[in-house]
C-alpha cells in the first residue's frame, strides 16, 4: 500500500488548498473603490492569461501530434505524449489556480490590514499557501498516476514527457508574465515617479493597473509554472535514475514518498506563521516545515531503505537549499550592507548605482555556487547520480511552504497599492508597506531558491541523460574534453544564456518604450495631472499584454529547437551543450537576479526616509538603477532556470529519435 501514499498526500495537499482559497474568500473585500481596483486588477489577469494560453495551446498541440507521430518511427512509447500533455494542463491549472486566489486576496489583505498588520499578514500568506499546495498537490498526483499506471512499460520515457509538458508551460509563463510584468513596471516608474514626481501607485498613472496585474502574471502564476516543473522534474529524474542503475530496493519508489513528507511537513509549517513581525512569522514557518521534514525523511529512510545515505543525500539538498535562500537575503535585503551600499552610491548618480549593483550581482555568484558544489559532490559520493537527484528532491520536498512565501510577496505588493489607489490613509498604508517590504524580502530569497534548484535539479537530468543514452544507444558517450564535438556544444551551450537573456531584456526595453510613450501621451492630452481627465488603464494593459505574447515566442521556443538540432548532429556535442548551458545560465541567472533584487531594496531603502528620502536626488537615481534591474531580476534571471531544466528534459525526451541518427 505504500505506493499509494503519495496520490494521498496529493489529494490533501489539493483539499487543504482549496479549504485556504475559501478562508481567504470568506473576508470582507473592502469598500467599493478597492473591490473596484481589485477586480480591474483579476480582469487584467485573467485576460493576459488567456492570451498566452492561446499561443501556448497551439505549441502544446504541435507537440503532442509530434511525439506521438515519433512512436510510430522509433521507440518512444505513445504514453509520453499523453504523460507531455498532462504536464502541461497541470503546470498552467497550478498557475491559474494561485493567480485566481491571489487577485481576488490583494483587497482583502488591504482591508485586514486596516486592523492590524498580522491579519493582513495572514490573508497574504493563506492565499500564498493555495498556490504552493496547489503546485506540489498536482505535481506529485501527476507523476505518481504515471509511475503506477505504465510501471511495466518505458515508464522514464513516459515521466520525461510528463516533465516536458510542465517545462514548457513555465517557460511560456514564466518569459510572458515577467514582459508583461516589466514592461508596466519600467513605464510606470519612469514616467510616474522619476519624471511626474507623483508617489508609486498614484492613480493617476495610466499604467498603475498594468504593473499591479504584471505582479501576478509574472510572480504568481510564472513562479508556481516555474517551481511545478523543478518540483516534476527532480522526483522524475530521481525516479529515472533509480531505474537505470538500482542500488537499493524501493529505490524507485523512495522519491515520492520523500516528497509526501515534505508536503505534510509544509502543511504543519504553515502552524508556525504567527506573530506581528512579519519576516519573524514566514522565517519561523520555513525552518519549522524543514526541520519536521528532516525527520520524517530520516524516519521515512530507517525504514524503506538498507542504509541511511539517501536521507544524507537529502539532507544535503535541503541545507543547500537553506544557504542559497539565506544567500539570497543577504546580498538583496534593504537590512543589510550589499543593498545599503547601492544606494548611498545613489547619491553621486544612477552611474554609480548602476556599477555598485553590478558588482553585487556579481559577488553574489560565490556562496550559491560554492554551496551547490559542495552538495553535489557529497550527494555523489553518498548515493552516485541517484545521490544528486535526491538532493534535488530534498531542496524542494518543502516547496509547499517556500513557495507560499514567495506568492505572498505580489499579493502584499498589490495590497499596498490598493491602499494608495484607494486613499485608504496613511496608517493602513503604512502598515501595507510594511508587508510589502517583507515581500521584497522573500521574493528574492524564493527567485534564489528557484535558480538554485533549477541549478541542481539539472545537473540531476544531465546526470540522467548521461545514463539513459547508455541504455537507449548501448554506448559510451564520449566526454573527453578533447573531443571537438563536445567542445563545440560547450561553448555553444555556453553562450545560449547570453543570447536568451538578451531576447528577453531586450523584449522588456521594447515593450516599455511603447508603455512610456503612452503614459506620457495621456499625462499631456488627457490632462491627468491636472484633475481634468481619467486615466485609461485599458490601454496600458493592452500594450503590455500584446507587448508581451509576440516578444515570448522567440527565446521559448529556442530552448526546444536547440537540443534537437544539435542532438541529431552530434550527440556528444549535445551533453557539452547541456553542461556549458548549465553552468553559464546558473551563474548568469543569479547575477541578474540578486542584482536585480539588491537595486530594488536600495531604492526601498531610500524611500523608507534614507539618504534624502522620496524625491531626492538620490531616490531619482535609484529609481533608474531599479529599472534596471527590473527585467533582470523578473524577467531574465528567473527564466533561465526553466531554459536549463527544458534543454535536458526534451533531450531526454527525444532521445530515441537522436538514435536513429546516430
Amino acid at each position: 500500500m505504500i505506493k499509494f501514499i503519495p496520490i494521498v498526500v496529493g489529494i490533501i495537499s489539493v483539499l487543504t488548498a482549496a479549504v485556504m482559497a475559501l478562508r481567504v474568500l470568506k473576508k470582507s473585500p473592502g469598500n467599493k473603490k478597492m473591490q473596484e481596483i481589485s477586480h480591474a486588477i483579476q480582469r487584467g489577469a485573467i485576460t493576459f492569461l488567456n492570451e498566452e494560453y492561446k499561443v501556448i495551446s497551439i505549441f502544446v498541440t504541435i507537440v503532442f501530434f509530434a511525439l506521438l507521430f515519433a512512436h510510430f518511427y522509433t521507440d518512444l512509447p505513445w504514453q509520453t505524449s499523453l504523460a507531455f500533455l498532462t504536464g502541461a494542463i497541470f503546470s498552467a491549472l497550478a498557475g491559474n489556480i494561485g493567480m485566481r486566489v491571489a487577485t481576488s486576496a490583494n483587497a482583502r489583505a488591504a482591508e485586514a490590514a486596516k486592523k492590524s498588520i498580522v491579519d493582513g499578514l495572514i490573508i497574504a500568506f493563506s492565499s500564498g499557501s493555495v498556490m504552493g499546495l496547489s503546485v506540489v498537490g498536482l505535481g506529485i498526483i501527476g507523476v505518481s498516476l504515471f509511475f503506477l499506471l505504465f510501471s511495466d512499460a518505458d515508464v522514464a520515457s513516459i515521466l520525461f514527457g510528463f516533465g516536458f509538458g510542465a517545462s514548457s508551460i513555465a517557460l511560456f509563463a514564466r518569459v510572458g508574465g515577467g514582459i508583461y510584468t516589466k514592461s508596466a513596471d519600467v513605464g510606470a516608474d519612469l514616467v510616474g515617479k522619476v519624471e511626474a514626481g507623483i508617489p508609486e501607485d498614484d492613480p493617476r498613472n495610466p499604467a498603475v493597473i498594468a504593473d499591479n496585474v504584471g505582479d501576478n502574471v509574472g510572480d504568481v502564476a510564472g513562479m508556481g509554472a516555474d517551481l511545478f516543473e523543478s518540483y516534476a522534474d527532480s522526483i522524475i529524474s530521481a525516479i529515472t535514475l533509480a531505474l537505470l542503475a538500482t542500488i537499493y530496493s524501493n529505490a524507485d519508489i523512495y522519491p515520492l514518498i520523500i516528497a509526501s513528507m515534505g508536503i505534510i511537513a509544509s502543511i504543519v509549517g504553515m502552524l508556525f506563521v504567527r506573530g506581528s513581525n512579519g519576516y519573524a512569522a514566514l522565517r519561523n514557518g520555513l525552518f519549522g516545515a524543514a526541520i519536521i521534514f528532516a525527520i520524517l525523511a530520516f524516519i521515512t529512510t530507517y525504514y524503506m531503505m538498507e542504509d541511511m545515505n539517501p536521507f544524507y543525500a537529502v539532507l544535503v539538498g535541503l541545507i543547500d537549499g537553506i544557504i542559497i535562500g539565506l544567500a539570497t537575503e543577504y546580498f538583496t535585503s534593504d537590512q543589510r550592507k550589499p543593498a545599503r551600499k547601492i544606494a548611498e552610491a545613489a547619491q553621486t548618480g544612477a552611474a554609480t548605482d548602476i556599477l555598485e549593483g553590478i558588482s553585487v550581482g556579481m559577488m553574489s555568484t560565490l556562496i550559491p555556487i560554492i554551496s551547490t558544489c559542495v552538495a553535489m559532490v557529497l550527494a555523489y559520493e553518498l548515493a552516485e547520480f541517484y545521490g544528486v537527484a535526491l538532493a534535488a528532491v530534498g531542496m524542494l520536498s518543502t516547496l509547499g511552504i517556500s513557495l507560499a512565501t514567495d506568492c505572498y510577496g505580489p499579493v502584499a505588493d498589490n495590497a499596498a497599492g490598493i491602499a494608495e489607489m484607494a486613499g485608504l490613509g496613511e496608517e493602513t498604508r503604512r502598515k501595507a508597506e510594511s508587508l510589502d517590504a517583507v515581500g521584497n524580502t522573500t521574493a528574492a530569497m524564493g527567485k534564489g531558491f528557484a535558480i538554485g534548484s533549477a541549478a541542481i535539479t539539472a545537473l540531476a537530468l544531465l546526470f540522467t541523460f548521461v545514463e539513459k543514452a547508455k541504455e537507449t544507444m548501448g554506448v559510451e558517450i564520449d566526454l573527453n574534453l578533447t573531443s571537438p564535438y563536445l567542445m563545440a556544444g560547450l561553448f555553444i551551450g555556453a553562450m545560449l544564456p547570453f543570447i536568451f537573456s538578451s531576447l528577453t531584456i531586450g523584449a522588456v526595453g521594447r515593450a516599455a518604450e511603447k508603455m512610456v510613450n503612452e503614459v506620457r501621451r495621456q499625462f499631456k492630452e488627457l490632462g491627468i495631472l491636472e484633475g481634468k481627465g481619467k486615466p485609461d488603464y485599458e490601454s496600458c494593459i493592452r500594450i503590455a499584454t500584446r507587448g508581451a505574447i509576440r516578444e515570448m515566442i522567440v527565446p521559448s521556443s529556442m530552448a526546444v529547437v536547440v537540443p534537437i538540432v544539435i542532438g541529431i548532429w552530434k550527440i556528444e556535442a549535445l551533453m557539452g551543450l547541456l553542461a556549458g548551458a548549465t553552468a553559464s545560465g546558473f551563474l548568469l541567472a543569479i547575477f541578474l537576479a540578486n542584482a536585480g533584487g539588491a537595486w530594488d531594496n536600495a531604492k526601498k531603502y531610500i524611500e523608507s526616509g534614507n539618504l534624502g528620502g522620496k524625491g531626492s536626488f538620490a531616490h531619482k537615481a535609484a529609481v533608474v538603477g531599479d529599472t534596471v534591474g527590473d527585467p533582470f531580476k523578473d524577467t531574465a534571471g528567473p527564466s533561465l532556470n526553466i531554459l536549463i531544466k527544458l534543454m535536458s528534459i526534451v533531450s531526454l525526451v527525444f532521445l530515441p529519435l537522436f538514435a536513429k541518427f546516430a
